[in-house]
C-alpha cells in the first residue's frame, strides 16, 4: 500500500492506494479530507539565503520560475502558509510550509528558474 497526499479544487486528501497485481486501476482504501494543505516538493539552487538554514527544508514540487516571495527570513510560518509562489505553464503555484516554524533562509530570489526538488527555503 501507499500514501499519498492528493489535492482537488483546493481540498486535500490523504489516500492510501492498495497496489493490484492484475490490470486495471488498484482500488482505493481511503480518502479522507484535510483542513490544510501540505507543502509540495521543494526545489531551487541556493542564492541570497539570508542567515542560518534551518531543519526543515522547502523544496519545489515542479520546475518553473520563482514568480513571488510571501515570507521572508524571520517571519513566522504556520502549516500550509504559502512561502513561495511558483509560475509553471502559466499557473501561480503556492509552495506552502509543511509545518509551523520560523522562516530561517529563503534560497532564492523571484525570477529564479529552479527545477523540482530544488531548495526554496528552509525553516526552524
Amino acid at each position: 500500500m501507499k500514501n499519498y497526499t492528493i489535492t482537488v479544487n483546493g481540498n486535500v486528501y490523504d489516500v492510501v492506494v492498495e497496489e493490484g497485481t492484475g490490470s486495471g486501476a488498484a482500488p482505493v482504501a481511503a480518502a479522507a479530507p484535510k483542513a490544510a494543505p501540505k507543502a509540495a516538493p521543494k526545489a531551487a539552487a541556493p542564492k541570497a539565503s539570508a542567515g542560518a538554514a534551518g531543519s526543515i527544508r522547502i523544496e519545489a514540487g515542479a520546475a518553473g520560475k520563482v514568480f513571488k516571495l510571501e515570507k521572508s527570513v524571520g517571519q513566522a510560518v504556520k502549516r500550509g502558509d504559502a512561502v513561495v509562489i511558483l509560475e509553471a505553464m502559466k499557473m501561480e503555484i503556492p509552495v506552502v510550509a509543511p509545518q509551523d516554524g520560523t522562516v530561517a533562509s529563503v534560497d532564492v530570489a523571484v525570477g529564479d528558474s529552479v527545477e523540482a526538488g530544488a531548495l526554496l527555503a528552509t525553516l526552524n
